[in-house]
């Protein structure tokens, strides 16, 4: 473009560039062009190369994890070879066998019982559980590595690490639940999956509650009484921790509930007496916070059923040491029972069962067999309503003679 140039009275215009500048400054220009190009391909390069590094370092920071985890477990977890000529039960209040309560007189009747293993298994299956183990272990970290998020700048990369960690959580408390709802090897694959995320998810209540609800598994289907004791005491140090932060989860107060009853059956008549304090406590409280849940009420209707058929030595036992003795009626366990069904048709086999139990100890012979009827209708899907159809069995045949 010229520009005007003053010439005495005159203006005389000239050129700012020659045309050889001027394609001189255009060949500039396109060379800064192709050099901020390249420059930006080579950001674009960098961002995914920390991208993949940040995936690389979350696996390799889990799998680290995980290995010690299973180290630790190896070492003060070892499985023995278990028993399958073991008939016992579990009690949250006294220790019970097939609904009789066995006490030191032998009086009490009723009793909880929850799913304990009949298991037979040996060192060959011990070896394909761990590898099943690890292979459950290796697919949490592949998936935390596939579902890397797009790294934006450095100030970013905590948040897409907590994110990733996140939703590795979530799909593990998925296979925890599945899991713990299959037979026992996927209790125990359940169990080993839980302890090997530990370290890096001890800080979550939704977690927590899920470990010690396997260490209730674990409790059942192991026979040795040492390591039963060893696994109830332990979730209940888990929950204890857990208190600390979530006193307001109901999920935590209901399986310390569980865990206590569990770990009190092999306590003294007196412990088993402070213990049954505990449950009701920490039951009451489930669901106070949850009373939509259908298990506490349950658990409350048994433990109610169980304190209504307390022997005369436990009774007498607690009154010498509690000013106020516990208290509960057939009448108040059957109207628990009752909001189970209420809550959930269909519950279990057991509740219809402890139903009919009810209706039966007052004396309603006609509601006891209609739920003799119903509770037949259904399958027994835990070892736990497999007992009951066994008491089942037996109020038929009372019926029919």
């Amino acid at each position: 473009m010229p520009v005007p140039v003053e010439a005495g009275d005159g203006v005389v215009y000239t050129p700012l560039l020659t045309q050889d500048e001027q394609v001189d400054v255009l060949d500039r220009l396109d060379f800064m062009l192709r050099n901020i190009a390249e420059l930006r391909k080579e950001v674009e390069e960098l961002r995914n190369s920390l991208q993949h590094l940040a995936g690389e370092i979350v696996g390799e920071v889990r799998c680290h994890l995980e290995e010690t985890q299973r180290v630790t477990r190896r070492r003060r977890f070892p499985f023995h070879r278990e028993r399958s000529d073991s008939t016992g039960s579990s009690s949250i209040y006294f220790t019970a066998n097939s609904g009789a309560a066995t006490t030191d007189d032998g009086e009490s009747e009723g009793g909880y019982t929850t799913a304990n293993a009949e298991s037979d298994y040996d060192r060959e299956s011990e070896r394909e559980s761990e590898e099943g183990e690890d292979e459950v272990s290796c697919e949490t970290v592949r998936t935390v590595r596939r579902d890397s998020l797009d790294l934006v700048n450095e100030d970013e990369t905590p948040l897409i690490l907590d994110s990733l960690l996140e939703e590795g959580l979530g799909q593990l408390l998925q296979q925890a639940d599945r899991l713990h709802n299959g037979h026992e090897q996927e209790k125990r694959e359940g169990f080993q999956l839980l302890l090997n995320n530990k370290l890096a998810y001890a800080d979550q209540r939704d977690f927590l509650w899920r470990l010690a609800r396997a260490y209730s598994d674990m409790y059942e289907i192991t026979e040795d009484t040492d390591e039963k004791k060893t696994y109830a005491s332990d979730g209940k140090e888990e929950l204890e921790i857990a208190f600390q932060k979530w006193d307001e989860s109901a999920e935590c107060h209901q399986w310390y509930a569980i865990l206590c009853g569990q770990l009190a059956e092999h306590e003294s008549i007196q412990k088993r007496i402070q213990t049954g304090y505990v449950f009701k406590e920490h039951i009451d409280k489930a669901i106070a916070l949850k009373p939509e849940d259908p298990k506490s009420y349950y658990l409350l209707g048994r433990w109610c059923y169980q304190v209504s058929h307390l022997g005369w030595l436990e009774k007498k036992t607690a009154s010498a040491l509690f000013e106020t003795p516990p208290t509960a009626t057939v009448q108040d366990a059957l109207q628990n029972f009752l909001r189970v069904e209420e809550l959930s048709p269909g519950f279990s086999k057991a509740v219809r069962v402890y139903i009919a139990k009810c209706y039966k100890d007052l004396g309603n012979n006609s509601a006891a067999l209609l739920w003799t009827n119903l509770a037949s209708e259904l399958p027994a899907n835990t070892k736990e309503d497999a007992e009951s159809e066994r008491e089942l069995e037996e109020m038929r045949s009372i019926w029919e003679e």
